[in-house]
C-alpha cells in the first residue's frame, strides 16, 4: 500500500532516478519523509549519546560545556549534514556514502570511503548498545539485582542486539513504525527530562550555562587528565560531537524511502538541527538542577544518576529512566538498519567478502538479510573484543570508540571534497530538487574540512592519544589492501546494463514465493 500522497507517477520517478544511475529496485519504498527523519534522528538519539556521554562536559569545562559547548559541537555537525543534503539529493542510493565516494571521484575513493564507514557503522552499534547497558546497569541494576560482569554484559547484548537484528529482518515497515514511534519518543523524553529538572532545580540559576571551571584531573572523577583551560573546553566538544551523529541513516535507507531526492536531504538537516535544540533544552535543564557543580563533576561517569537521586522522587525518576531505556533501544534498531543497508550497497558492487550473500534481499521481506545479521554478529564480537581487553588492564574500548568517531566523520569528508572538486564536471553538473546553491554547497563544505581537522585533533588527545597510531594504522592497512588486491579486482558501482537481468531475478523469486505461500 502507498503512502499517503505518494502516487504511481511518484514511484516511477524514484525508480527512473535509481536506475539512471544503474541500480534495480530491490528495496521496499515505504519510509515517508518523516520515517527516514526518524531513522537518523533515533540513530542521533540524544538521549542516549547526551545522557551517556554527559561526563564530557560536566567534568570537563562544567556548565559551559553545555551553554556554550552543546551549541558549538552541534554547529560542527551541522556542517557536514548541510554539505551532503546537497550530494543526497543528487544521488539518492542506499549506502550513498559509498555511491557518492564512487561517482564523484573513481572507484578507488569509493572503496574508502566504504569501509572508513563501515567500520565507523559497526563499531558505533557496539558501542550505542554498550551505552544502553550501561545505562540499563545505572537505573535498573541496583533494584534487579543485576552486577556489571562482562558475561552479564554479553548476554544483554546478544539479547538486544539479537532482537534489533530481528526485527530488521522482518521488513522496513514494521522497523519504520518503531523508529517513527522513537523519534516522537525522543521529542517526549526530552521534554519529560526537561520539565523534571525544572521543577526539581532549587533554583534557575541560567548564569551556570555560562561559568567556566576547569574540572580536568581529580576535581573531574578523572575523566579527563589534568589539561589547560583551552583544551578542557575543546575535549567537551565530544560530547555534542559525539552525539549528533548518524544523519547519514537517512541517505543509507534512500531506496526505501518516497521522494527521496527530496526527503533525505531535508531528514539529515533537520535531525541534526531538532536534536541539537532538543538536547540543548534538557541538557541545560539538567545543569540547572545540579545541587551543586563541583560535587557534580566529582561523579565523573556517574553524575546522571546522581543528580537524579539528589534531586528527583523515586516514581518519576523511574518513568525517566524507562523513557530513555526505550529510546536507547530504538537507537540500536535504527543504527542495524543504517549498517545493514550501508553492507547490503557495498556488496551489491563486489566491494565485500561473500558479497553474493550478503546483497541478496529476502522476497518475502524485502531486506537485506545476510546484512542485517553480519552487522548486528560483527558489532557483539567487537564489543566482546574490546571488552576482554578492558579487563586485562587496558582501557582500549574508549579509545577505539573515539577512533571510529574519526572515521564516521573521515567517511563524510572524502566526497564532500570530492564534490567540491566535481562540481560544474560531468561527474556532477546539475543539483538536485534540495538545491541551496553552489555558494552555500562550497560554504558548508569548506566549514566541513575545518571541522574534520578539529574533531581529529581533539579526537587524539589523551586518554584518547593512541587513536592516532590506530588511525594511521588502518589507513596505511587500507592503502596496502587496495593497491595490493582490490584495485585489479574491485570494479566500483555497476553500469545500467544490468539492471534488466537483476529485475528479472527478483521478480521470479517473488513469483515463486507468492506460488508456495512462504
Amino acid at each position: 500500500m502507498a503512502a499517503p500522497g505518494y502516487t504511481d507517477l511518484d514511484k516511477a520517478e524514484d525508480v527512473k532516478v535509481l536506475h539512471n544511475m544503474g541500480y534495480a529496485q530491490e528495496l521496499e519504498r515505504r519510509l515517508s519523509r518523516f520515517s527516514n527523519f526518524a531513522v537518523s534522528f533515533s540513530i542521533i538519539c540524544i538521549l542516549s549519546g547526551g545522557i551517556n556521554s554527559l561526563a564530557q562536559a560536566t567534568s570537563g569545562a562544567g556548565g559551559i560545556g553545555i551553554g556554550i559547548g552543546w551549541l558549538v559541537g552541534c554547529f560542527v555537525s551541522l556542517t557536514f549534514a548541510v554539505a551532503m543534503s546537497q550530494i543526497s539529493s543528487a544521488y539518492p542510493t542506499a549506502g550513498g556514502l559509498y555511491h557518492w565516494g564512487s561517482i564523484l571521484g573513481n572507484r578507488g575513493t569509493g572503496w574508502v570511503t566504504a569501509w572508513l564507514n563501515l567500520l565507523g557503522l559497526i563499531t558505533v552499534l557496539g558501542a550505542i548498545n554498550v551505552g544502553t547497558w550501561t545505562f540499563f546497569l545505572g537505573a535498573f541494576g541496583p533494584t534487579l539485582g543485576i552486577e556489571g560482569t562482562l558475561t552479564n554484559q554479553m548476554i544483554f547484548l546478544i539479547i538486544i542486539t539479537g532482537a534489533q537484528a530481528l526485527i530488521n529482518h522482518l521488513g522496513i515497515k514494521l522497523t519504520a513504525k518503531l523508529t517513527d514511534f522513537s523519534g516522537y519518543l525522543i521529542f517526549f523524553g526530552a521534554i519529560l527530562i526537561a520539565l523534571v529538572c525544572l521543577i526539581s532545580a532549587e533554583t534557575w540559576d541560567f548564569s551556570r550555562l555560562f561559568t567556566f571551571k576547569n574540572y580536568s584531573g581529580d576535581a573531574g572523577g578523572s575523566v579527563w587528565p589534568a589539561v589547560s583551560n583551552w583544551w578542557v573546553f575543546a575535549l567537551g566538544l565530544l560530547l555534542p560531537i559525539y552525539t549528533i551523529t548518524g544523519y547519514d541513516a537517512s541517505a543509507h535507507t534512500s531506496e526505501e524511502t518516497i521522494k527521496a531526492a527530496s526527503s533525505v536531504p531535508r531528514a539529515m538537516v533537520m535531525s541534526v538541527i531538532w536534536s541539537a535544540v532538543f538536547g540543548y533544552l534538557f541538557l541545560a535543564a539538567f545543569i540547572l538542577m545540579i545541587p551543586n557543580m563541583d560535587d557534580a563533576a566529582k561523579q565523573g561517569w556517574n553524575v546522571f544518576f546522581w543528580a537524579f537521586d539528589q534531586r528527583v522522587s523515586p516514581g518519576i525518576k523511574e518513568l525517566v529512566y524507562l523513557v530513555v531505556f526505550i529510546a536507547q533501544l530504538l537507537c540500536g534498531l535504527a543504527t542495524v538498519t543504517s549498517a545493514s543497508r550501508m553492507i547490503f550497497a557495498f556488496s551489491r558492487d563486489g566491494g565485500l567478502p561473500a558479497s553474493g550473500a550478503l546483497s541478496r534481499v529476502s522476497p518475502t521481506y524485502r531486506t537485506p538479510v545476510a546484512a542485517i545479521w553480519t552487522a548486528a554478529i560483527l558489532s557483539v564480537l567487537f564489543v566482546w573484543g574490546s571488552s576482554v581487553v578492558s579487563v586485562a588492564g587496558t582501557s582500549a574500548y574508549t579509545i577505539v570508540v573515539s577512533c571510529t568517531v574519526i572515521f564516521l566523520f573521515l567517511s563524510f569528508i572524502v566526497p564532500i571534497v570530492l564534490g567540491m572538486l566535481a562540481w560544474g564536471t560531468p561527474k556532477w553538473d546539475k543539483m538536485g530538487p534540495w538545491n541551496m546553491g553552489k555558494g552555500m554547497f562550497m560554504l558548508f563544505a569548506f566549514l566541513s574540512i575545518v571541522s574534520m581537522i578539529l574533531i581529529f585533533i581533539v579526537g587524539i588527545q589523551p586518554p584518547n592519544d593512541w587513536a592516532l597510531y590506530i588511525t594511521v594504522g588502518f589507513l596505511i592497512l587500507t592503502a596496502i589492501v587496495w593497491f595490493g588486491f582490490e584495485r585489479a579486482r574491485f570494479r566500483g558501482p555497476p553500469l545500467g546494463d544490468i539492471i534488466a537481468a537483476r529485475q528479472a531475478a527478483i521478480k521470479a523469486a517473488e513469483q515463486a514465493v507468492g506460488e508456495t505461500g512462504h
